[in-house]
Protein backbone atom coordinates (compact mmCIF):
# COMPACT_ATOMS: atom_id res chain seq x y z
CA UNK A 1 0.00 0.00 0.00
CA UNK A 2 1.54 3.03 -1.26
CA UNK A 3 1.08 6.22 1.70
CA UNK A 4 2.00 9.80 1.97
CA UNK A 5 2.03 11.85 4.87
CA UNK A 6 3.74 14.43 6.71
CA UNK A 7 6.01 12.91 9.83
CA UNK A 8 8.78 14.53 12.70
CA UNK A 9 11.87 12.28 12.42
CA UNK A 10 11.95 10.73 16.13
CA UNK A 11 15.13 8.53 15.93
CA UNK A 12 17.19 7.92 13.15
CA UNK A 13 20.35 5.10 13.13
CA UNK A 14 22.16 5.00 9.62
CA UNK A 15 23.81 1.55 8.62
CA UNK A 16 25.64 -0.25 5.74
CA UNK A 17 24.23 -2.80 3.79
CA UNK A 18 25.64 -5.66 2.30
CA UNK A 19 26.86 -4.15 -0.90
CA UNK A 20 28.41 -1.24 1.02
CA UNK A 21 25.94 1.34 0.45
CA UNK A 22 24.50 3.10 3.41
CA UNK A 23 20.93 3.40 4.54
CA UNK A 24 18.75 4.93 7.28
CA UNK A 25 16.62 3.83 9.51
CA UNK A 26 13.95 6.12 10.80
CA UNK A 27 11.29 6.13 13.70
CA UNK A 28 8.99 8.49 12.79
CA UNK A 29 6.05 10.20 14.90
CA UNK A 30 2.78 11.39 13.79
CA UNK A 31 0.34 12.22 16.71
CA UNK A 32 0.59 9.04 19.36
CA UNK A 33 1.67 6.77 15.86
CA UNK A 34 5.50 5.58 15.93
CA UNK A 35 6.40 4.10 12.34
CA UNK A 36 9.54 2.70 11.59
CA UNK A 37 10.85 3.60 7.82
CA UNK A 38 13.61 3.14 6.18
CA UNK A 39 15.72 4.96 3.48
CA UNK A 40 17.45 3.22 1.00
CA UNK A 41 20.97 4.35 -0.61
CA UNK A 42 20.74 7.25 1.63
CA UNK A 43 23.58 10.11 0.13
CA UNK A 44 25.33 12.88 2.52
CA UNK A 45 23.40 15.43 1.62
CA UNK A 46 20.36 13.47 2.90
CA UNK A 47 22.07 12.52 5.94
CA UNK A 48 22.32 16.48 6.91
CA UNK A 49 19.05 17.49 5.90
CA UNK A 50 16.84 14.78 7.22
CA UNK A 51 17.78 14.85 11.55
CA UNK A 52 16.44 14.42 14.68
CA UNK A 53 13.21 16.73 15.10
CA UNK A 54 12.82 17.58 11.20
CA UNK A 55 9.39 17.29 9.87
CA UNK A 56 9.36 15.46 6.66
CA UNK A 57 7.12 14.92 3.91
CA UNK A 58 7.36 11.18 2.74
CA UNK A 59 5.90 8.94 0.31
CA UNK A 60 6.67 5.29 0.46
CA UNK A 61 5.54 1.96 0.46
CA UNK A 62 3.62 0.21 3.84
CA UNK A 63 3.95 -3.27 4.53
CA UNK A 64 2.97 -5.00 7.62
CA UNK A 65 5.63 -7.57 9.17
CA UNK A 66 5.30 -9.56 12.15
CA UNK A 67 2.60 -7.57 13.15
CA UNK A 68 4.57 -4.08 12.79
CA UNK A 69 4.08 -1.64 10.04
CA UNK A 70 7.47 -0.31 8.20
CA UNK A 71 7.27 2.46 5.28
CA UNK A 72 9.62 1.88 2.60
CA UNK A 73 10.30 5.51 1.47
CA UNK A 74 10.52 6.33 -2.25
CA UNK A 75 10.16 10.09 -1.72
CA UNK A 76 11.38 12.50 1.54
CA UNK A 77 11.52 16.27 1.54
CA UNK A 78 11.51 18.40 4.05
CA UNK A 79 8.29 20.32 5.52
CA UNK A 80 8.37 23.90 4.26
CA UNK A 81 6.52 26.90 5.39
CA UNK A 82 4.00 26.31 2.54
CA UNK A 83 2.90 23.04 4.30
CA UNK A 84 1.49 24.92 7.28
CA UNK A 85 2.84 22.08 9.87
CA UNK A 86 3.24 23.15 13.29
CA UNK A 87 5.44 20.31 14.98
CA UNK A 88 4.01 20.07 18.26
CA UNK A 89 0.50 19.54 16.56
CA UNK A 90 2.05 16.91 14.48
CA UNK A 91 3.64 14.76 17.72
CA UNK A 92 0.41 15.49 19.96
CA UNK A 93 -2.62 13.45 20.04
CA UNK A 94 -5.47 14.48 18.25
CA UNK A 95 -7.81 16.16 20.77
CA UNK A 96 -4.91 16.04 23.63
CA UNK A 97 -4.50 19.94 25.27
CA UNK A 98 -1.85 20.38 27.62
CA UNK A 99 -3.49 23.57 28.85
CA UNK A 100 -6.88 21.73 29.62
CA UNK A 101 -4.98 18.46 31.27
CA UNK A 102 -3.10 20.81 33.31
CA UNK A 103 -6.15 22.44 34.70
CA UNK A 104 -7.92 19.31 35.40
CA UNK A 105 -4.83 18.15 36.87
CA UNK A 106 -4.77 21.89 39.26
CA UNK A 107 -8.09 21.03 40.09
CA UNK A 108 -7.18 17.53 41.89
CA UNK A 109 -4.64 18.25 43.60
CA UNK A 110 -6.76 19.76 46.23
CA UNK A 111 -7.94 16.41 46.64
CA UNK A 112 -5.57 15.53 48.89
CA UNK A 113 -6.27 16.67 52.17
CA UNK A 114 -2.35 15.52 54.35
CA UNK A 115 -0.50 18.70 55.24
CA UNK A 116 2.73 17.12 54.50
CA UNK A 117 1.57 15.55 51.23
CA UNK A 118 0.34 18.79 49.93
CA UNK A 119 3.28 20.52 50.92
CA UNK A 120 5.32 18.14 49.13
CA UNK A 121 3.24 18.38 45.88
CA UNK A 122 3.17 22.46 45.90
CA UNK A 123 6.88 22.47 46.25
CA UNK A 124 7.35 20.03 43.14
CA UNK A 125 4.62 21.39 41.10
CA UNK A 126 5.38 24.78 42.24
CA UNK A 127 8.78 24.74 40.29
CA UNK A 128 8.49 26.07 36.92
CA UNK A 129 11.12 23.92 35.80
CA UNK A 130 9.70 20.71 36.99
CA UNK A 131 6.45 21.62 36.12
CA UNK A 132 7.43 22.75 32.38
CA UNK A 133 9.00 18.87 32.15
CA UNK A 134 5.97 16.82 33.70
CA UNK A 135 3.27 18.47 31.39
CA UNK A 136 5.28 18.38 28.13
CA UNK A 137 7.43 14.83 28.17
CA UNK A 138 6.12 11.64 26.75
CA UNK A 139 5.21 9.17 29.72
CA UNK A 140 7.47 6.88 27.97
CA UNK A 141 9.41 6.13 24.27
CA UNK A 142 7.32 3.72 22.65
CA UNK A 143 4.79 1.91 24.69
CA UNK A 144 2.37 3.80 25.63
CA UNK A 145 1.36 7.49 25.89
CA UNK A 146 4.89 8.32 24.06
CA UNK A 147 3.82 11.50 22.50
CA UNK A 148 4.11 14.72 23.32
CA UNK A 149 2.34 16.06 27.06
CA UNK A 150 1.70 11.89 27.28
CA UNK A 151 2.84 11.68 31.33
CA UNK A 152 0.46 14.56 32.43
CA UNK A 153 -2.11 12.97 30.44
CA UNK A 154 -1.23 9.66 32.22
CA UNK A 155 -1.40 11.25 35.44
CA UNK A 156 -4.72 12.65 34.69
CA UNK A 157 -5.94 9.00 33.97
CA UNK A 158 -4.71 7.99 36.83
CA UNK A 159 -6.44 10.57 39.18
CA UNK A 160 -9.77 10.24 37.69
CA UNK A 161 -9.46 6.08 37.77
CA UNK A 162 -8.27 6.35 41.40
CA UNK A 163 -11.15 8.76 42.53
CA UNK A 164 -13.29 6.29 41.35
CA UNK A 165 -12.08 3.31 42.56
CA UNK A 166 -10.80 4.35 45.99
CA UNK A 167 -14.50 4.74 47.42
CA UNK A 168 -14.89 1.01 46.93
CA UNK A 169 -11.98 0.61 49.38
CA UNK A 170 -12.44 2.93 52.95
CA UNK A 171 -9.60 0.83 54.47
CA UNK A 172 -7.07 2.45 51.94
CA UNK A 173 -5.31 5.93 52.13
CA UNK A 174 -6.40 8.04 49.81
CA UNK A 175 -3.83 10.71 50.24
CA UNK A 176 -1.22 8.30 49.59
CA UNK A 177 -2.56 6.75 46.40
CA UNK A 178 -3.37 10.22 44.96
CA UNK A 179 0.11 11.43 45.72
CA UNK A 180 1.71 8.45 44.16
CA UNK A 181 -0.63 9.27 41.44
CA UNK A 182 0.76 12.61 40.91
CA UNK A 183 4.52 11.77 41.98
CA UNK A 184 5.07 8.85 41.11
CA UNK A 185 6.96 8.92 37.84
CA UNK A 186 8.07 12.14 38.45
CA UNK A 187 11.68 11.02 37.76
CA UNK A 188 10.82 10.43 34.05
CA UNK A 189 11.68 13.84 33.34
CA UNK A 190 15.37 12.88 35.13
CA UNK A 191 15.47 9.74 33.23
CA UNK A 192 14.21 10.78 29.16
CA UNK A 193 16.28 13.56 27.46
CA UNK A 194 13.12 15.62 26.17
CA UNK A 195 10.31 16.13 24.93
CA UNK A 196 10.18 15.74 21.26
CA UNK A 197 12.88 12.84 20.84
CA UNK A 198 13.41 11.07 23.88
CA UNK A 199 15.92 8.55 24.76
CA UNK A 200 17.29 7.85 28.21
CA UNK A 201 19.81 10.12 29.93
CA UNK A 202 22.77 8.69 31.65
CA UNK A 203 21.57 9.19 34.82
CA UNK A 204 18.27 7.57 33.68
CA UNK A 205 19.74 4.57 32.13
CA UNK A 206 22.53 4.15 35.12
CA UNK A 207 19.86 4.76 37.88
CA UNK A 208 16.63 4.35 36.51
CA UNK A 209 13.44 6.42 36.64
CA UNK A 210 12.07 5.08 40.37
CA UNK A 211 15.41 5.69 42.18
CA UNK A 212 15.44 9.13 40.29
CA UNK A 213 11.42 9.73 41.47
CA UNK A 214 12.12 8.89 45.30
CA UNK A 215 15.36 10.97 45.17
CA UNK A 216 13.05 14.31 44.14
CA UNK A 217 10.80 13.17 46.49
CA UNK A 218 13.46 13.10 49.18
CA UNK A 219 15.08 16.59 47.95
CA UNK A 220 11.78 18.06 47.99
CA UNK A 221 10.85 16.35 51.36
CA UNK A 222 14.32 18.03 52.80
CA UNK A 223 13.54 21.66 51.40
CA UNK A 224 10.88 21.63 53.14
CA UNK A 225 12.06 20.21 56.24
CA UNK A 226 10.30 17.11 56.46
CA UNK A 227 11.63 14.10 57.33
CA UNK A 228 12.41 11.80 54.83
CA UNK A 229 11.58 8.77 57.13
CA UNK A 230 7.86 10.28 58.03
CA UNK A 231 5.49 7.31 57.61
CA UNK A 232 3.13 8.97 54.82
CA UNK A 233 6.57 9.79 52.83
CA UNK A 234 7.91 5.90 53.86
CA UNK A 235 4.21 4.52 52.05
CA UNK A 236 4.73 6.91 48.83
CA UNK A 237 8.43 6.36 48.25
CA UNK A 238 7.50 2.10 49.34
CA UNK A 239 4.31 2.48 46.52
CA UNK A 240 7.01 4.45 44.01
CA UNK A 241 9.40 1.48 44.20
CA UNK A 242 7.26 -1.25 43.71
CA UNK A 243 4.72 0.21 40.94
CA UNK A 244 6.30 -2.45 37.98
CA UNK A 245 7.38 -6.20 38.23
CA UNK A 246 10.61 -6.99 39.27
CA UNK A 247 10.99 -8.40 34.78
CA UNK A 248 9.96 -4.27 34.26
CA UNK A 249 12.24 -2.51 36.56
CA UNK A 250 10.32 -2.82 39.81
CA UNK A 251 12.94 -2.75 43.02
CA UNK A 252 10.23 -4.56 45.07
CA UNK A 253 6.72 -5.99 45.56
CA UNK A 254 3.43 -4.01 46.71
CA UNK A 255 3.47 -4.79 50.23
CA UNK A 256 0.71 -1.97 51.47
CA UNK A 257 -2.82 -1.45 50.45
CA UNK A 258 -2.12 1.76 49.07
CA UNK A 259 0.88 0.27 46.37
CA UNK A 260 -1.46 -2.44 45.33
CA UNK A 261 -3.58 -0.28 44.33
CA UNK A 262 -1.46 2.33 42.52
CA UNK A 263 0.08 -1.00 40.84
CA UNK A 264 -2.83 -2.39 39.29
CA UNK A 265 -4.64 1.18 38.47
CA UNK A 266 -1.15 2.13 36.88
CA UNK A 267 -0.98 -1.52 35.05
CA UNK A 268 -4.48 -1.42 33.96
CA UNK A 269 -3.84 2.23 32.75
CA UNK A 270 -0.92 1.29 30.78
CA UNK A 271 -2.03 -1.70 29.24
CA UNK A 272 -5.27 -0.45 27.69
CA UNK A 273 -3.55 2.06 26.37
CA UNK A 274 -1.12 0.29 24.31
CA UNK A 275 -4.02 -1.53 23.39
CA UNK A 276 -5.73 1.94 22.15
CA UNK A 277 -2.99 2.88 20.07
CA UNK A 278 -2.82 -0.76 18.21
CA UNK A 279 -5.89 0.36 16.23
CA UNK A 280 -4.56 1.77 13.82
CA UNK A 281 -2.80 -1.68 12.53
CA UNK A 282 -4.53 -3.74 10.26
CA UNK A 283 -3.91 -7.24 11.82
CA UNK A 284 -6.94 -8.15 13.89
CA UNK A 285 -4.68 -10.39 16.13
CA UNK A 286 -1.33 -8.58 16.31
CA UNK A 287 1.71 -9.36 18.35
CA UNK A 288 2.32 -7.02 20.94
CA UNK A 289 5.94 -6.37 22.92
CA UNK A 290 4.64 -5.87 25.86
CA UNK A 291 2.31 -8.74 26.37
CA UNK A 292 4.44 -10.94 24.35
CA UNK A 293 1.34 -12.54 22.79
CA UNK A 294 -1.24 -12.15 19.93
CA UNK A 295 -3.78 -9.59 21.42
CA UNK A 296 -7.35 -8.48 20.07
CA UNK A 297 -7.33 -5.08 18.68
CA UNK A 298 -11.03 -4.25 19.22
CA UNK A 299 -11.26 -1.56 16.77
CA UNK A 300 -10.46 -4.12 13.86
CA UNK A 301 -12.51 -7.11 15.60
CA UNK A 302 -15.72 -4.70 15.30
CA UNK A 303 -14.89 -3.58 11.78
CA UNK A 304 -14.31 -7.05 10.33
CA UNK A 305 -17.89 -7.60 12.58
CA UNK A 306 -19.65 -5.41 10.56
CA UNK A 307 -17.99 -6.97 7.21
Amino acid sequence: MTTTGFYMIRDRDIKQASNGSLYANFTLQQQHHLLSARLWDITEEQQEKFVLKSVIKVEGTLETYRSKQQLTIQKIRLATEEDQINRTELISKKGLSREDLWHELRMMMDEVESPILQQLIKVVYGDRGIREKITTMPASKKYHHAYYAGLLEQIVELMYAAMQVLPLYRQVNKDIVLALCLLGDIGKIKALTDPLTPSYTKTGELIGQLVLTVEMINQAAVSQEIDPNQDELQALKHGVLAQYPSAEGGQIQPKTAEALLYYYIKKMNTELKVLEQMGEQEDIFPYIDLFKRNMVVYSKWQEGDKE
